[in-house]
Formats: C-alpha cells, sequence, structure tokens
C-alpha cells in the first residue's frame, strides 16, 4: 500500500443505530474468552496470517460464527465495548475497533502496540459495510477498493453562498477552488492499496454467491438502471471517508469528483465508510516502526444502503425508506463474509506460498 503523498463527508450505515444495543449481545456467545492475564505472559506473540478488522458487533458476528472455535484475546487500549480479539487455532484473527476515525485509529495503535500478536507477516483484511454509489452497485454489493481518500479534509462554503460557477461549497485545503488538486499537508489524504493483493483478491472473489432479500429486491427496482437494479456481485472501485454521514445525489457527485481529483484521475468512487482513512493512518505508523507489512492490506466494503435516491424521491425519503429494509443490514455483513471467505482460506491453506507475499502466478 502506499500513502499517495509521501511514501463520506460521509453517510454510511443508515440504520444501524438501531442496531447497535443488538450487536454486541449477537457477537459475544460466539468465542471463548482467554483470561486476560494468560494472553500477556505467553513467552512468544502469536505469528497472526490473516487479521479481519471490523468495526462494530453487526459485521463481527458473521466472522466469528464462520471462523467457528476461536480464543478470545484480551488486548489493552481495544474499545471498552471491543476488548478482545478473537483467534483460531490456524492463526486468523478477528478484531473490532468502534466506529468513527476516532475509535478506529485508537483501536489499531492498541493493537500494533500489543506484545501478544506478531504482525510482521499479516495480511489485514479491513471488512465492513458502506453506502454505495447506485451507478457502480447495489445494496449486497462486495467491493474492493484500490483507493482511499478522505472527504472530510476540506475547506467548505456554506451552499447557500457558492461561488458562481460552483457545483458544491468544498475545495481543498490551501486552494482557490474546486478543481484544484490540495498539497497533501496532511499526509493522510489519499492511500493506495497495493495492486498485487488487489488483484488476487478480486480473482479470488470474483465468482462467490451473494446474499439477497426481498425487501431490497423491491427497494432497489424502484431504480431505472443496472446495476442498481441487479443483483449483488464482487466489483472493484474505491472507498471515501469522513465521520458525517450523508445522502443525496449532490453530495455523492461531489465524493466521486474529489476521489478522481486527488488520485489524479485513477480513482473511481462508489463507497463511503466512517473509518478506512484512520484505520490506514494507524497501519501507516505500524509500518514505519516494522511492525506490520503495508503491501499485505485489503478493503472490502458491501453495500448497505444507497448513497442516493431513486428518481423523484427525496434525499430525505431515502434516508427513511432504507431504514426499513431489514434485509439490508443481514445481507450486506453476510457477503462480507462470502466475498472475503476466499481470500483468507487460500492465504491459509497455501501459507508455505503466501508467507513472503502474494504469489505471482494469483495475479491476473
Amino acid at each position: 500500500m502506499q500513502n499517495d503523498p509521501e511514501a463520506r463527508t460521509p453517510r454510511p450505515y443508515l440504520h444501524l443505530r438501531l442496531w447497535l444495543l443488538v450487536a454486541t449481545v449477537l457477537a459475544a456467545p460466539l468465542a471463548t474468552r482467554a483470561e486476560s492475564n494468560d494472553a500477556s505472559t505467553s513467552s512468544a506473540p502469536l505469528p497472526v496470517k490473516v487479521m479481519i478488522i471490523n468495526m462494530f458487533g453487526l459485521e463481527a458476528a458473521p466472522w466469528l460464527h464462520a471462523l467457528g472455535d476461536t480464543r478470545a484475546i484480551a488486548v489493552q487500549g481495544l474499545s471498552a465495548d471491543y476488548p478482545d480479539v478473537h483467534c483460531t487455532s490456524e492463526a486468523v484473527c478477528q478484531m473490532t475497533t468502534g466506529m468513527g476515525h476516532a475509535n478506529a485509529a485508537a483501536s489499531i495503535m492498541a493493537l500494533l502496540d500489543s506484545p501478544q500478536f506478531d504482525l510482521r507477516r499479516t495480511y489485514f483484511l479491513i471488512a465492513g459495510i458502506a453506502g454505495i454509489d447506485p451507478h457502480h452497485g447495489t445494496i449486497g454489493s462486495a467491493a474492493w477498493a484500490r483507493y482511499v481518500v478522505d472527504l472530510g479534509i476540506a475547506h467548505e462554503i456554506d451552499a447557500r453562498e457558492l461561488p458562481p460557477g460552483w457545483q458544491d461549497g468544498y475545495f481543498g485545503v490551501d486552494t482557490d477552488g474546486p478543481t484544484q488538486k490540495p498539497g497533501f499537508a496532511y499526509r493522510t489524504e489519499v492511500f493506495r492499496l497495493d495492486e498485487s493483493l488487489l488483484k488476487a483478491a478480486l480473482s479470488l472473489s470474483r465468482t462467490a454467491v451473494l446474499e439477497d432479500s426481498d425487501d431490497v429486491r423491491a427497494y432497489r427496482s424502484h431504480y431505472p438502471e443496472s446495476p442498481a437494479n441487479a443483483p449483488p456481485q464482487v466489483i472493484e472501485c474505491d472507498t471515501a471517508t469522513a465521520d458525517t454521514w450523508w445522502t443525496g445525489a449532490r453530495l455523492g457527485e461531489h465524493a466521486s469528483r474529489w476521489t478522481r481529483l486527488l488520485t489524479d484521475g485513477f480513482g473511481d468512487y462508489c463507497t463511503t465508510q466512517q473509518e478506512d482513512s484512520a484505520t490506514l493512518v494507524a497501519l501507516t505508523r505500524g509500518a514505519r516502526s516494522g511492525r506490520i507489512d503495508l503491501a499485505r492490506i485489503a478493503v472490502l466494503r458491501t453495500g448497505s444502503d444507497f448513497d442516493r435516491p431513486y428518481p423523484h424521491q427525496s434525499a430525505f425519503g431515502a434516508l427513511h425508506a432504507q431504514r426499513a429494509l431489514n434485509g439490508a443490514i443481514r445481507i450486506s455483513t453476510d457477503n462480507l463474509v462470502f466475498a472475503g471467505r476466499p481470500l483468507i482460506d487460500t492465504i491459509v491453506q497455501h501459507w508455505d506460498q503466501w508467507q513472503s507475499g502474494v504469489p505471482a502466478l494469483l495475479v491476473p
């Protein structure tokens, strides 16, 4: 992975607030917790093959179910809601950061600082749900990202006071308008993921069978074109981060323009979420201290809702209607496993080939 400068105003998760109290209950019974002092006094750190990173309990639950028997290792500094890392006998582990920039960065730094794990050869799969652009996918679609772009680092002018010719009020820090690329003073504005791992993940998961639901089928039929009105599938397109939840065609168009601008025209926005930039900042810090390998990070986001309404529907109407789609949360979280599992299984089953990096024969 490369951090481009140096090396929502997003709207993810429309309906998830309703589920937060349930999430911990669903995830907790699926693993047996180890005594924290047992893990901390272990003579050698666990060499982790794969670390699955989820952001909240409903994303974690299908992974913990799929992994089966796990040992829960308490890690100091993780979220009080998700204090454990869950690991299988095959050294596949899962952690939950908590939602939003701050939780994601703090939890990843706590993981990197823990002496309980050897992460130098670990593959990281960031796996979460997101809003999705109907021009690229549909609810339940699984998107592997090449670029992660932060939408939140920008100047903003109230849309009611736009200068003539501006399409929205966002423009780069220390620039004079929305067409000027900022100077990346924060060094966290754009991350590019490793191309070999991206292509291998996409190739391995391309034929994955994804779940669908009747209420989602009925809702997406209001969208006049494919892929919005088609069944979910595995795709490749980029993701944008920030902590503000948003919806609407104009904000979606801004996300597309911003992604293209910051990636010199190569980025193709399709999903919006809250955490990935922050997670990658923390992992980059870990790589600089030699604790992880940046070439071993993949980002997978599944659509849990559309980022803009269908024709003649208001933005607020879309927000309200999608909260009622009970099937959306189920298929988007389950499809994280269906799309991500082929990569994980391949890494574990062929560790002799993967431990030194992505095998060349798997890169199309």
